[in-house]
């Protein structure tokens, strides 16, 4: 048998446009796929000005167009939107379900991956050491604000085998969305490396909306079609977790072995050893046959056991930060950039401001790709300063942009123009810190609670 899964959003802010291009090509799982880390802290923002917030708010929109397909029984939603908050995105789920007159669907939620009731019992059984610098949790800079860990698929299984016709979850690892359907239809064993390597890699592709259709190409990026009618991708699983990558036929775009390629290298950072919380999947050992027709065939993908533990992403404030961008136009524009900025820092510290960390990026010289871009020798046409500053509280913050103002015409000569958000209120910062947690101490505590409309 056959499944066909599809990824119908990509990031918090997607656009469900695409959904029903998917939708009507036909397919048995619509997963959207709706986080990263920088959602989280977005979604931290939204619930600490309201309690009831913390899950993706665009979740309505997609419903709005997916639920009537769900309701006659052609495809079923998974998706993590439910962020730090998944029970709150539940209540609005069933809210839109009721608002356009639909009953009787099974709307789950799973829970658990949050653990902040308990964090401080998990701190004294696991280091939470920071995964990059190697820091020890009693260095951590709290108080923290949300506590993540990123699960797997096997609860999103769970809610399927009980009937749901919808699962929301909170922070389950990207790929688990599209993994957990085909472990439910096909059967798989927990312990099939192999083929949970072969559906892992099957949402890696999937999971980042357009570029398995063409989006982001790096390679004759000019002959994707329709480029202003890009698809979202499908995937066509076998039961030994063989899969075609496809598009809905009516539609731009473009699937074909550079798009598949562009998107299987996509954060990750050894493809021999792609860490996920079901398998560790080798994605050099996966064989990628073009067969033309927007059709790619996956297949041969090698997996080995899971780790033991689950990737944690824990939170906290780390000030609050302003931003101005001012352009300088040729001759010299990247000095008279260079030079504004060290004009404004020092007038920052002669009005006495404390600020504890700047960012200077000069855009059209450096800032994207380094220095290092040739040619080095030639002169920019114009430049682009971006000057930002982090400080311990927003009225400092704000009175640090204010001695920007004056070199309006107090700055070296020649085209200094304000753009941007230079004016915009100070911006609270949050700051992330990745860690590892055993499963032992997570899977107690996940619960999946299935509600019918």
């Amino acid at each position: 048998m056959t499944i066909r899964v599809a990824g119908g959003q990509g990031f918090y802010g997607d656009t469900p446009k695409s959904v029903q291009g998917l939708l009507d090509d036909g397919v048995d799982y619509l997963c959207l796929e709706a986080l990263a880390e920088l959602t989280l802290a977005i979604l931290q923002k939204d619930r600490q000005k309201d309690e009831a917030f913390g899950y993706t708010r665009d979740l309505p929109a997609y419903l709005v167009v997916a639920l009537p397909a769900v309701a006659a029984g052609r495809t079923k939603v998974i998706t993590n939107a439910g962020g730090i908050n998944p029970t709150a995105a539940a209540r609005a789920a069933v809210g839109t379900a009721r608002a356009m007159g639909i009953t009787g669907l099974r709307i789950a939620t799973v829970t658990g991956d949050d653990l902040m009731p308990r964090l401080d019992a998990i701190a004294t059984d696991t280091a939470l050491a920071h995964l990059e610098s190697g820091a020890p949790y009693t260095e951590f800079p709290g108080p923290p604000l949300f506590a993540s860990a990123y699960l797997g698929a096997r609860p999103i299984v769970d809610a399927l085998a009980q009937g749901a016709d919808v699962v929301i979850t909170g922070r389950v690892a990207d790929a688990a969305l599209f993994l957990a359907p085909l472990m439910h239809e096909h059967g798989w064993e927990w312990d099939d490396w192999d083929r949970i390597a072969a559906g892992t890699l099957v949402g890696h592709l999937l999971e980042c909306s357009g570029q398995s259709a063409g989006g982001n190409l790096s390679r004759e990026w000019w002959n994707v079609p329709h480029p202003w009618d890009l698809p979202y991708p499908i995937a066509e699983v076998e039961p030994d977790g063989t899969a075609i990558i496809t598009k809905p036929r009516v539609s731009g775009g473009r699937v074909s072995f550079d798009t598949v390629r562009h998107q299987l290298l996509y954060e990750v950072h050894d493809p021999a050893a792609y860490a996920s919380p079901d398998v560790v999947a080798d994605f050099t050992s996966a064989t990628c046959n073009d067969l033309g027709g927007d059709r790619v065939r996956i297949s041969d993908v090698r997996g080995l056991p899971a780790t033991p533990t689950y990737k944690v992403l824990l939170c906290h404030s780390a000030g609050w930060s302003g931003e101005a961008r001012v352009a300088f136009s040729w001759p010299e524009a990247p000095e008279k950039a260079k030079a504004t900025a060290a004009i404004f820092a020092k007038r920052v510290e002669q009005a006495g401001l404390a600020v504890d960390e700047w960012c200077v990026e000069l855009w059209g010289v450096d800032a994207l790709g380094g220095p290092t871009v040739p040619p080095r020798d030639a002169e920019p046409p114009e430049c682009v300063a971006r000057i930002a500053w982090r400080c311990a509280d927003p009225q400092t913050a704000g009175l640090v942009a204010r001695e920007m103002v004056p070199l309006s015409l107090s700055a070296p000569p020649a085209g200094m123009t304000g753009m941007g958000r230079g004016a915009a209120r100070p911006t609270e910062l949050l700051s992330l810190w990745p860690t590892l947690v055993e499963k032992a101490l997570v899977d107690p505590h996940v619960a999946v609670t299935v509600e019918v409309t």
